[in-house]
């Protein structure tokens, strides 16, 4: 597990340091560096594997020319990225060359322990804020190693649910209504059933096409999601998934990343309350905390309080993590590092940490006063 990461000459941040716990949260300001985190991460991960880091492709990053990811600050052309474990403090540096068209780094690692073998990350999934939304068909990886690969905007996810349907869930997962559906395709549909509505999926790969598909059909609102339930009424047609709404084909890669991630492995999601109901939003922050005490280091940037609000509740209501395993760093006109205590309070509250509704009612309050 990554305990910290210090980020130097990386665009935004001249010298920067972040405490990582189990559960990590970004939240903050638009532009303020969250994404530059996650980004940074991922960029360590790749120069831990090659000592060739591309800027563009991988993780579907988009970073585009050396000179565009340098610090203006830098003293000197070389972004260093310090991986802190509790058995190893590791060094990554990654050389910009003198070439605005440059679009690899050449990169060094070197540990406090020469004798120690080379860190590697451990990164499971990435799901970026850009997935995809409904689509007929979804691609099949372009090779295949017997891993568990969801790709960076969820097109993989199909693939994997067909290929793993049956697949037994980490206990410690399970949804707490469907103890009797341990398959990943029976967790699949009881998390997505409660963060979204009842439902039903199927996922198929298609024979000899590299194209794989997901379908949905509606399911009894208080029926246990498990694959060998039979109906005791005449079942739904199965739709497709742009008749069902975004926010089911938005929050399916993160419910199968989550389900399917191995211990002592990371979990890195940007913005998972996209296209979710608050009341989903608040859910999914339960199921990500559920995600990090399995032993799945689970980083998550959002900007939405009912995620956080989620989480809190994890840990005060249904006591799924110890309060000291989650952090949450606040990006605003300076970061700030919060944590939350066995009632789900928050240490501080900085200004502009998710009290814009606070700020609203109140300004509306003083309209209808005045009126």
């Amino acid at each position: 597990m990554l305990d910290s990461i210090r980020i130097e000459n990386f665009k935004i941040f001249r010298d920067f340091h972040l405490e990582l716990r189990p559960l990590t949260v970004l939240t903050g300001f638009n532009s303020a560096g969250k994404s530059t985190v996650m980004q940074a991460i991922l960029l360590a991960n790749l120069a831990c594997k090659s000592s060739a880091v591309p800027l563009n492709g991988p993780y579907g990053l988009t970073l585009g020319g050396a000179f565009d990811v340098l610090n203006r600050r830098a003293s000197e052309p070389e972004i260093r990225f310090t991986l802190v474990t509790r058995a190893l403090e590791e060094l990554i540096r990654l050389t910009v060359p003198d070439d605005d068209r440059a679009v690899l780094l050449s990169a060094r690692t070197s540990s406090r322990d020469a004798g120690r073998e080379p860190l590697i990350l451990g990164i499971d999934a990435y799901l970026s804020a850009e997935r995809l939304g409904p689509r007929d068909l979804l691609e099949v990886p372009p090779s295949h190693d017997g891993g568990i690969d969801i790709g960076e905007r969820g097109q993989f996810t199909a693939h994997v649910l067909a290929e793993r349907e049956r697949m037994k869930v980490n206990s410690q997962l399970l949804h707490p209504g469907t103890r009797a559906a341990i398959t990943l395709s029976g967790q699949v549909e009881a998390w997505l059933s409660d963060l979204v509505r009842p439902i039903r999926v199927q996922a198929t790969w298609l024979p000899a096409t590299n194209a794989a598909m997901i379908r949905f059909r509606d399911a009894p609102a208080s029926s246990e999601a498990s694959p060998d339930l039979v109906e005791t009424e005449v079942p739904a047609d199965w739709m497709r998934p742009s008749n069902v709404g975004f926010g089911l084909s938005y929050a399916l890669p993160i419910v199968v990343a989550g389900l399917t991630a191995r211990p002592n492995s990371i979990f890195m999601v940007e913005n998972p309350e996209a296209h979710l109901h608050p009341a989903g939003q608040s859910k999914i922050g339960h199921f990500l905390a559920l995600v990090a005490s399995s032993g799945v280091q689970t980083i998550v940037e959002t900007h939405s309080e009912h995620v956080v609000n989620g989480i809190r509740l994890a840990i005060a209501k249904h006591r799924n993590i110890a309060p000291e395993l989650a952090v949450f760093h606040f990006f605003g006109d300076s970061p700030s590092m919060l944590s939350v205590s066995s009632t789900g309070a928050m240490s501080d509250w900085p200004l502009g940490f998710f009290d814009q509704a606070e700020t609203d009612l109140s300004a509306l309050a003083r309209i209808k006063r005045s009126s």
